[in-house]
């Protein structure tokens, strides 16, 4: 695009959204015209977040202020079941980048089951694409409802969703822990979460009925084309940000450690923001940290069919913000790293 894409951002002055702020005033080919906060209206977005350069940025307005001729996109980095609201309003010359759970499951009634609303757009769920760019970039320009996956499965998918293509691993038998720090949480991670000395001790939490579970099931399962239920636990680390998840698996006919470790190296070669690391090396999540890079590596275990994979992502960016300009950038036929890097 030759003229600049003029954006909002709704839920400005979250983890997120200010993550998303402090990437997109940097981008060169985007205007922000609105942050929208309807708690904080009038505010400057600079007293939320010290890093973020105040110059040309709009102050914190409602959303219902927002004057939509203007726009191309709207982020919603919102709680779960504001942004189908917003969706079914929104003009058809504006993408919408969600960074909710709205548009992630194909299946309303499953929508309410994991996360007890109803589902206000129905119709608007198959017309919307979940989007890990790195296996969606040649579909996102057709679709006006972009929906950004979970920060958890972000960092499974992007390992397994080629050795599930390729039949590698047995699907029967997925083993997936994965430790977070606690911005996934949000800003209301005390009001949410009642574990002693939280901020001081690692803690498991939606032990066997994590939201991201139906999630990962859903798009591991279209790949594979059986169904497939993960074993997922998560964990709130005390530290702010980023991802370890360290999965488990058995590997089928010809397949062992090494040879998973060239088909991921292989498979993922032209993909930018996925590394690979050496074969056999522990890696973690300072090495990803304050970027949209995930690392994976690849290492062997004592038993000859069964591997380890650890990734590494953070969070906020290619688990959240970042992940959702990448998605921004090939939807506008942009080349897919600008503002990123």
């Amino acid at each position: 695009m030759k003229d600049p894409i003029n954006i909002a951002i709704a839920g400005a002055t979250g983890y997120i959204g200010l993550e998303l702020i402090k990437i997109l005033s940097k981008h060169p080919k985007v205007k922000i015209l609105y942050l929208c906060a309807n708690k904080s209206a009038g505010k400057s977005i600079y007293t939320f977040d010290k890093r973020i350069n105040k110059k040309n940025l709009p102050k914190i307005s409602r959303i219902e202020n927002v004057n939509w001729n203007e726009l191309n996109v709207l982020f919603t980095s919102l709680p779960n079941g504001k942004a189908q609201k917003i969706a079914k309003v929104l003009p058809d010359h504006i993408k919408l980048i969600d960074l909710s759970a709205d548009f992630r499951l194909d299946d309303y009634k499953l929508y309410k089951k994991w996360y007890g609303i109803n589902h206000k757009c129905k119709k608007l769920i198959n017309k919307s694409i979940y989007a890990i760019t790195e296996f969606s970039r040649n579909h996102l320009d057709k679709y006006n409802i972009i929906s950004c996956p979970g920060c958890y499965p972000t960092s499974v998918q992007i390992p397994l969703v080629p050795l599930i293509q390729k039949k590698a691993i047995n699907t029967k038998n997925i083993i997936i822990d994965s430790k977070s720090g606690y911005s996934g949480a949000g800003k209301n991670i005390k009001k949410r979460f009642k574990f002693k000395n939280l901020f001081n001790s690692v803690s498991a939490y939606g032990v066997g009925s994590h939201r991201h579970m139906i999630e990962i099931d859903q798009e591991l399962s279209k790949i594979s084309k059986n169904k497939i239920k993960v074993l997922f636990t998560p964990h709130l680390i005390p530290m702010f940000r980023g991802i370890l998840s360290t999965i488990y698996l058995e590997t089928r006919k010809k397949y062992n450690a090494k040879k998973i470790y060239k088909l991921l190296k292989n498979y993922h070669r032209n993909n930018f923001f996925v590394k690979v690391a050496k074969y056999n090396t522990p890696i973690g999540t300072g090495d990803i940290m304050n970027t949209n890079y995930c690392k994976i590596s690849v290492c062997e275990d004592r038993k000859k069919n069964r591997v380890i994979i650890i990734s590494a992502i953070d969070n906020l960016i290619k688990g959240g913000s970042g992940q959702a300009v990448q998605n921004m950038n090939v939807a506008f036929k942009m080349r897919e790293t600008m503002g990123l890097v």
